[in-house]
């Protein structure tokens, strides 16, 4: 169903919206920002500041604004969605031009009281767009050629952007992020099939052209594959940000060491302990009991949202929730595989549970619009 054959009658209005609210998604939000809160309280070496307070200020705003977004009908967004993803590429031009500097990236930009991250409002905004353009598109066309580049330079355009940051974690994001999108609105197999065989096909390329006059990447990049197929071939540079947080997964056994004992963290060998490694943080303390329950909590958010999705018979409403929630088990995916060491270090957060303002408020924000959908989802129609 389209917005366009939206029956506002049997949507909720005014105060009632209330009781339309996913309060179950809520307390599971709560219950994982507050793991966050606690781990940042410990890591600091049980102080509030320097980073648990400033979170927890973050997650009220966050939280304000998941509420107001949720009472504004769904059909609003959808309109807004072209206008938000342009003002998300003019705010991705800016940084390039005048953002901030740090740690060798230029991606964010100083608002005085917190530092926004374009990139993270780039995910939701392109989510937003891609749904409203297969909500506009007949079905029949959805995988016909030219009908399917429309939504590859959607994706492209913010993903180039970002490359330049440059931030290769928050591109491929994009890139998996929008074709989860397409895949959910109906876009034939063929056509990821002939992405993945080109993907295929181009790191066959990178490694035999190694060495060779042909050679595609840098020494450097070369060595960083090394260090992600061989960490104890460099413990001490490139490889001892994996290096340390294995120990600290392993050291933490089945039940870990108890709040503020983890030595790898308390005693600084943990590098980024606050922010991307924060999981290898929660594993030393709380060890596999403690992982795993943060684990459930996630895949319980992305149940929730799937089911919402299914319940909803407006097209937006439903490409919108699932694009949302793909995004979501990408950030918590490819985190939790980067500090086990399945995946390479590419700079991406826990989510709700890293420190950092950006990530937090849009994610809160984006969840206002899953919300926005459930509550002003259509009912009484069977």
């Amino acid at each position: 169903m389209s917005y366009l054959e939206y029956n506002r009658e049997t949507v909720p209005t005014g105060l009632s919206k209330v009781l339309y609210i996913n309060w179950a998604l809520v307390v599971l939000l709560v219950a994982v920002c507050s793991v966050g809160f606690l781990m940042l309280f410990s890591v600091a070496g049980g102080t509030l500041s320097p980073w648990a307070e400033p979170q927890m200020k973050r997650f009220a705003l966050g939280l304000v604004l998941m509420f107001l977004v949720a009472m504004v009908p769904i059909y609003f967004w959808r309109n807004l969605a072209l206008l938000a993803y342009l003002g998300s590429l003019l705010l991705l031009v800016f940084v390039e031009l005048f953002g901030d500097i740090g740690m060798g990236a230029q991606r964010w930009i100083d608002l005085g009281f917190m530092r926004l991250q374009p990139s993270e409002v780039a995910k939701i905004t392109l989510v937003m767009l891609l749904a409203a353009y297969y909500d506009w598109l007949d079905v029949g066309k959805t995988s016909r050629p030219l009908w399917v580049v429309l939504p590859v330079l959607i994706i492209l355009v913010p993903t180039a952007l970002v490359l330049r940051q440059p931030d290769l974690g928050t591109a491929l994001l994009l890139v998996v992020g929008g074709a989860m999108v397409m895949f959910c609105a109906g876009v034939h197999w063929l056509y990821f099939g002939v992405v993945f065989a080109s993907g295929a096909g181009l790191v066959t390329a990178v490694l035999a052209s190694r060495g060779t006059a042909w050679q595609l990447l840098k020494d450097y990049q070369y060595r960083r594959i090394d260090t992600f197929l061989d960490p104890e071939s460099d413990p001490l540079g490139a490889g001892y940000h994996i290096t340390q947080s294995k120990i600290a997964l392993g050291s933490g056994g089945w039940t870990g060491r108890g709040l503020m004992e983890g030595t790898q963290s308390r005693l600084n060998f943990l590098p980024e302990k606050h922010t991307d490694f924060i999981f290898t943080t929660l594993a030393e303390e709380f060890g596999f009991v403690g992982g795993v329950s943060l684990l459930l909590l996630y895949v319980l958010i992305i149940v929730f949202c799937v089911a919402s999705a299914l319940k909803n018979r407006d097209r937006f409403s439903s490409l919108l929730t699932l694009g949302i929630a793909g995004t979501f088990f990408l950030f918590f995916a490819v985190n939790m595989s980067m500090v086990m060491g399945l995946a390479p270090v590419v700079g991406v957060p826990l989510p709700l549970v890293s420190y950092g303002g950006s990530a937090m408020i849009v994610l809160l924000g984006a969840f206002g619009l899953v919300q926005s959908a459930h509550v002003h989802r259509p009912r009484g129609r069977g």
